[in-house]
C-alpha cells in the first residue's frame, strides 16, 4: 500500500500542543503516513491577512485529508486592529478559516460522537430515589455543515435590491418603518439536495453501526420551510430503512429530553446552528469539549478536528495541562475514514481502560479550574495522559 499523506494543521493556542499528542498515540498503534505541514490561523490572519492561505488549500486539493487542532476567532473589529499595520484598513476582512475548509470543499457532513467512557467523573448522571444512576450514552450527531445559518449569507444595512426582494414577503410588513441603517440580515439556507444527503448518511451510518433510531433535530413547527424541507427528505428516505425508527424533535424540547433520557437517542441530524448546539449539549454529557471530537466530511476530501476552542491562556504553560483526548478521539475518526477501523477500536479501548481505572485524570476530569497550580493538585499533564494511553496500547 502506498504511503498516505496527510496534511497537518496544529493551528493556534492549544491546538498546536494537542496534534502532536494524536499523532504519537497515531504512530504508537502502527499508522504511519507522511504527514505535510500546512499553515492556517491567527498568525497568518496577523501577516497575510489571511487565516486560510491558498498554499494550505493546495495541499488539501492534493492529498484530500487533513487533521487540524484548533483556530482562535475574534470578532470582525478586533480581528482587523490586530492585522500588522501596513494591511490595515486595505479591504481585509475575517473569516473563519474552518468555515473557509467546509465551504470551499463542501465538507457538508460534520459528524460528531457523544458516547461516554465508564468511570469518568464527567459523565452525566441522574438521582433515582438514593440510587445514582449514570446512563451508558452513545449519540452520533449529523450536522448539515456548509449551509443554514453560517451559510454566510447576511447584511448589515442590506443594499436596496436585497431590501426590496425581501419585502416581496408579506412577513417583513412588521420592518417596514425600520431604516436599512438600523437592519442586520442573516438568511437561513437550506438546498433540498444538502438535506438528502445528510439525512441518507445518517441512516445508512444507523444501520452499518447498529443504531435503532435516527432523529431529525428542527424547528418545523416555526422555521417551516426550511425545517420542513429537512423533516419532509426524512420521511421519504426512512421508507428505504424499515429496520431504524425516524423520530422528529423540536431543538427547544431537545435540549430539556437530553437531560432526562439521553440513552434513547441514536443518531440525531440536524441543520448548521442547531447542530451546533445539540452536539455541544450532548458533548457536555460525556465530559465536556476535553472528549468532544468531529468530522468533516465531503465527497471528495475530509478534514477531522476536536470541537473545542484554541485556549490561548493554556498555550505556553509548561508543562502543558489541557486534555489531549478530543484529539486523539478526532485522529479515531480519520482512522474510520480511511478503513483502519481495527486501528481506531485499539485506541478507543485505551483510552477507555485509563478513564475505567481512574488513576490518571487531566484537570477537566478533575474539575479544577484551569492554571499552572493544577498540577500539583494531582492534575496529569498532556503528555502523561497521553503516555499511558499509548501504554495501554
Amino acid at each position: 500500500m502506498a504511503l498516505k499523506n496527510i496534511v497537518i494543521m496544529p493551528g493556534d493556542g492549544i491546538g498546536k500542543k494537542v496534534l502532536p499528542e494524536a499523532i504519537r498515540v497515531l504512530d504508537a498503534v502502527g499508522f504511519k503516513p507522511n504527514y505535510i505541514h500546512a499553515d492556517i490561523g491567527w498568525e497568518y490572519w496577523c501577516t497575510e491577512g489571511d487565516p486560510l492561505p491558498q498554499r494550505t488549500l493546495d495541499l488539501l486539493e492534493e492529498h484530500r485529508i487533513g487533521l487540524f487542532g484548533a483556530i482562535t476567532s475574534k470578532p470582525k473589529d478586533q480581528a482587523a486592529k490586530e492585522l500588522k499595520l501596513e494591511l490595515q484598513n486595505k479591504g481585509y476582512v475575517y473569516y473563519s478559516p474552518i468555515v473557509g475548509l467546509r465551504q470551499h470543499f463542501n465538507l457538508d457532513l460534520c459528524i460528531r460522537p457523544c458516547r461516554s467512557f465508564k468511570g469518568n467523573p464527567l459523565n452525566f448522571v441522574r438521582r433515582a430515589g438514593n440510587d445514582v444512576i449514570e446512563p451508558d450514552i452513545d449519540v452520533v450527531i449529523f450536522r448539515q455543515n456548509t449551509e443554514g445559518l453560517y451559510s454566510g449569507v447576511e447584511w448589515t444595512n442590506p443594499p436596496d435590491n436585497v431590501r426590496s426582494a425581501l419585502e416581496t414577503h408579506k412577513k417583513m410588513a412588521a420592518f417596514k418603518n425600520t431604516s436599512s441603517e438600523d437592519l442586520a440580515i442573516s438568511c437561513r439556507i437550506f438546498s433540498r439536495k444538502a438535506c438528502h444527503r445528510i439525512v441518507f448518511e445518517a441512516f445508512k451510518f444507523a444501520q452499518k453501526f447498529g443504531y435503532k433510531n435516527v432523529t431529525i433535530c428542527e424547528k418545523p413547527n416555526v422555521i417551516r420551510e426550511t425545517s420542513g424541507m429537512l423533516r419532509n427528505e426524512a420521511l421519504k428516505i426512512s421508507h428505504d430503512f424499515p429496520e431504524i425508527q425516524l423520530w422528529h424533535t423540536n431543538i427547544d424540547a431537545q435540549m430539556m429530553w437530553l437531560n432526562k433520557n439521553p440513552e434513547d437517542y441514536g443518531v440525531i441530524v440536524s441543520g448548521n446552528m442547531f447542530g451546533d448546539i445539540v452536539s455541544d449539549a450532548f458533548a457536555g454529557l460525556v465530559g465536556g469539549l476535553g472528549f468532544a471530537n468531529s468530522a468533516n466530511i465531503g465527497e471528495t476530501c475530509a478534514v477531522f478536528e476536536p470541537t473545542h476552542g484554541s485556549a490561548p491562556k493554556y498555550e505556553n504553560l509548561d508543562p502543558q495541562i489541557v486534555n489531549p483526548i478530543a484529539m486523539i478521539l478526532s485522529a479515531c475518526l480519520m482512522l474510520e475514514y480511511l478503513d483502519e477501523t481495527e486501528k481506531a477500536k485499539r485506541i478507543r479501548h485505551a483510552i477507555g481502560a485509563v478513564i475505567a481505572e481512574q488513576n490518571v485524570r487531566t484537570y477537566d476530569m478533575l474539575r479544577l479550574v484551569g492554571g499552572p497550580d493544577v498540577i500539583s493538585k494531582g492534575a496529569a499533564t498532556t503528555q502523561e495522559m497521553t503516555d499511558v494511553i499509548i501504554t495501554k496500547l
